[in-house]
């Protein structure tokens, strides 16, 4: 009865993994159409790279600043409704910020957006993490498999929408009602009740003895105490540098693609939203076999060959810049990069002498780092030495990843 269950789940657990993913979709492609919109909007309100740069990091600012406001209101309201309203408030900003006539509103805007979508993003990984204890399996990485199709969905909007002609308020105005309707209408399919519910307590939480299994690497140098505590730390560290760099590689694109495509390589505003969308949809491919390809090889050798991807994928781009190259630049990064915050993260659990989950908490919340610092230190070196300059911080967090992936797990033995 018990492997009946998991393999075939209950229609409530069937029907919220098909809500919480609708979620992830929805909060993918609202962002994502208005990414190849920039480079309109930049010149529309005729700033220079510098100026840009900043304003597009008040949406990572606004993520950081309301972050920790998740937790509460998610205990007062329950992870669903604010997923929900959470989008509904996203989209508005979104529309706000295409419409904004100078920079300060669009700046603004754009705060209010990110401060939105980090409250739906802690909302929705947390309803699915609600259903993935019904489930009895992993599932979580197929949801950010399907925010990864949103993303991608949302781009290919955001061309369409600039190949009709259509204005920037028509385009936001109709993505975001669409969207925000299919958000709305999941909602009556979430799991009811309290997030603290009796599906959070699950097999996960029984301990070794009890079970007969045998002790995880984890529970095994935390049991032996203080020994290697001191390099926790540094191990630390390394790990949100290392989800760090993904972050601002996936930045890179979602900031500047569609701008570099556009003013350096002429590309037309349809085609340069290419760069974004072949960078997001590489990611999806990586995250579809990430899994896989970590089981065979582990962490460390996948984030290795990732960051080498990612740094000779783009920085030949950059050496060489020709539209189907950099378009393809981009993709390799998208690629090199797709597994590299998961990594982070389970790492980070795993480290002895942590409370449970402060690893993964830590990284979780500074890897925001990567999206608030990077447009400003682009947009300040492409202003003193052109975009394509700015743009060599995609190889070098390459680089970075592969100095650094040794914190990784190495594949394991099979004895």
């Amino acid at each position: 009865m018990t492997v009946d269950t998991e393999t075939r789940p209950l229609p409530t657990a069937r029907h919220a993994r098909a809500a919480v993913a609708v979620l992830f979709f929805t909060n993918g492609a609202l962002f994502a159409n208005l990414l190849p919109r920039y480079p309109q909007i930049k010149e529309d309100l005729a700033i220079g790279n510098g100026a840009y740069g900043l304003a597009v990091a008040a949406f990572p600012a606004g993520a950081i600043t309301a972050g920790l406001a998740a937790g509460l209101l998610i205990r007062r309201m329950g992870s669903a409704r604010v997923a929900v309203l959470g989008t509904l408030l996203t989209g508005a900003g979104i529309l706000a910020a295409g419409l904004a006539p100078s920079v300060a509103l669009f700046a603004t805007a754009l705060f209010l957006a990110g401060a939105m979508d980090a409250l739906t993003d802690v909302a929705q990984n947390a309803h699915g993490l609600r259903v993935q204890r019904l489930y009895g399996r992993s599932i979580l990485n197929s949801f950010h498999a399907v925010w990864s199709i949103g993303a991608v969905t949302g781009g290919l909007m955001a061309a369409g929408a600039i190949s009709l002609g259509l204005s920037l308020g028509v385009h936001l105005a109709v993505s975001a009602a669409v969207l925000v309707a299919a958000a709305v209408a999941a909602l009556r399919f979430c799991l009811p009740g309290p997030d603290n519910g009796p599906e959070e307590t699950g097999p996960e939480e029984t301990r070794p003895e009890e079970t007969g299994r045998k002790e995880t690497g984890r529970e095994r140098l935390t049991a032996e105490g203080a020994r290697g505590t001191s390099r926790v730390g540094a191990v630390l560290a390394a790990l949100v540098l290392i989800a760090t760099a993904g972050t601002l590689v996936e930045d890179a694109g979602n900031s500047w693609a569609a701008l570099y495509l556009s003013d350096a390589l002429h590309a037309s505003g349809a085609l340069a939203a290419s760069g974004f969308i072949a960078l997001v949809g590489a990611q999806f491919i990586g995250r579809l076999i990430g899994d896989r390809l970590v089981d065979r090889f582990g962490q460390r050798a996948v984030a290795r060959a990732g960051g080498l991807i990612t740094a000779v994928g783009m920085g030949l781009a950059l050496a060489v810049p020709t539209l189907p190259g950099t378009i393809l630049g981009f993709a390799l990064a998208g690629f090199g990069v797709a597994t590299l915050v998961p990594a982070a993260m389970h790492e980070a659990d795993a480290l002895p002498g942590l409370k449970p989950g402060s690893g993964l908490t830590i990284v979780s919340w500074l890897m925001r780092l990567g999206f608030l610092l990077s447009p400003p230190i682009v947009g300040q070196v492409a202003d003193a030495a052109g975009l394509r300059t700015g743009l060599l911080v995609i190889p070098a967090a390459g680089v970075l990843v592969v100095l650094l992936a040794g914190v990784l797990q190495a594949r394991p033995r099979r004895d």
